[in-house]
């Protein structure tokens, strides 16, 4: 199941592998693929990411270009009739209180029944124009809506082969192969821990580890390429609709789950089909993006240009001048501190951010401007420098390894029923 999460980046292997941990945490932690991060990533950066669980643990297959808080105001724009009419209108009421003005409504309201070519047309007729004006408003052009893009559907996969992996094992593995499903050989030994510390406890004896940590590893691989399988064949059904992301997942594990001539050509229909679907959505990316910078929303387009399809794919030149020259004319000493804020925080994490020369800065910029600066200084350091503000050093991209954590303490579980662990145990100690 995919899961987001911020990660912090560890080292660079040199090989296009980033190691990684959970940002303010020493676990989950693992490797990706450096192609996933935007530019201008480094060492020590926290970006968020997408994550797929699988028997291994995490596989990380997107990266997304942090996102700033929204700094302009939203807005509505009020369309009028486009007339010009008196800014205040009034309506007398009639003379006369009480029963008059209720006789004089009553009188109205029949003199409508009665004179049907002129009043009785209700609302239809001139009387309805002049009680109401409703008919005007639904004349009024109404504004059109942008449509919203549609969100793709995610990955849907069947369990015909896990079920019939399951299936071809002896019943007494069955149920240690479901808790090899659930958390993999890591999740086995967890389990087998907690076990015996609970007998421990109650001072009975503990289940052996070793045998049923090896019966685990030997079920992993056919379970786990009986998993992959049920997804790539969801994949490859639902190629052209699927988001994008789960087929990269399914590709991305291909290497370790296609064992067989069956498999590996339905990995390499895979890629071919990531293959495609990525140059067409990388193509829609580009014409909404040269769409976008034509209508002036620099903003829009400075975090789209951030987020294209196909990592590490460059921008048309022509367009990142556009772009860069949008930008540069978006950022002077006329607008104010929110809207500079929003630019600039677009701007940072956009492939055009060293090309851009603000055309002038605020007389007063104000404290949260000035934070938004200091914070994004080292992405862009030509704008931080007209603020006064010094860009820090890049952290050094080494490639040693760090001290492996000590273990959490574990503690005692409660006492549960016998579980699919306990069962295989005893299963276990019966055959010795």
């Amino acid at each position: 199941m995919a899961r987001r999460l911020d990660i912090e980046l560890t080292s660079d292997r040199g090989d296009g592998q980033w190691t990684w941990r959970a940002a303010g945490a020493k676990q989950p932690k693992g490797t990706l693929d450096g192609s996933l991060l935007p530019g201008g990533t480094s060492v020590g950066d926290v970006v968020k990411v997408e994550a797929d669980a699988d028997l291994d643990g995490l596989t990380v297959t997107a990266v997304f270009a942090p996102k700033g808080a929204r700094k302009e105001a939203e807005t509505l724009e009020v369309l009028g009739s486009g007339r010009d009419e008196p800014l205040v209108t009034q309506v007398l009421a009639a003379k006369g209180r009480g029963r008059g003005r209720d006789s004089d409504d009553r009188g109205r309201s029949r003199g409508r029944g009665r004179d049907g070519d002129k009043r009785g047309r209700g609302r239809g007729g001139r009387d309805g124009e002049h009680r109401g004006g409703g008919d005007r408003r639904n004349e009024r052009p109404q504004r059109q809506k942008s449509p919203a893009r549609p969100k793709a559907p995610r990955l849907r996969p069947a369990r015909t082969h896990r079920q019939a992996a399951l299936k071809a094992m002896p019943t007494i593995q069955q149920l240690l192969a479901e808790e090899v499903l659930k958390g993999g050989v890591p999740g086995v030994r967890q389990a087998i821990d907690r076990m015996n510390d609970k007998a421990a406890a109650e001072g009975i004896p503990k289940i052996k580890r070793e045998p049923l940590v090896a019966l685990a590893e030997r079920l992993a691989p056919t379970l786990k390429a009986a998993e992959w399988r049920d997804r790539a064949e969801a994949a490859v059904a639902g190629m052209e609709t699927v988001d994008l992301r789960d087929i990269r997942s399914v590709v991305v594990a291909a290497d370790g789950a296609a064992r067989d001539e069956e498999t590996r050509a339905l990995a390499e229909q895979l890629r071919e089909g990531l293959a495609n679907r990525v140059d067409v959505e990388h193509n829609a990316w580009r014409d909404e993006l040269a769409h976008t910078i034509a209508e002036g929303r620099t903003v829009r387009a400075l975090r789209l240009s951030s987020r294209p399809p196909k990592a590490g794919a460059p921008l048309p030149v022509d367009m990142a001048e556009r772009l860069a020259t949008a930008a540069s004319e978006s950022l002077t000493s006329e607008v104010t501190s929110d809207r500079y804020a929003t630019v600039i925080d677009a701007l940072a994490f956009s492939p055009v951010r060293t090309q851009v020369t603000p055309q002038g800065i605020p007389a007063n910029p104000g404290d949260e401007l000035t934070k938004v600066v200091t914070k994004l200084a080292g992405r862009i350091p030509q704008i931080a420098a007209m603020f006064g503000i010094v860009a820090p050093a890049q952290k050094p991209r080494g490639k040693g390894k760090r001290p492996t954590p000590p273990p959490p303490p574990r503690s005692a579980a409660p006492a549960t029923a016998p579980g699919p662990i306990e069962a295989a145990a005893a299963a276990a100690d019966e055959e010795e």
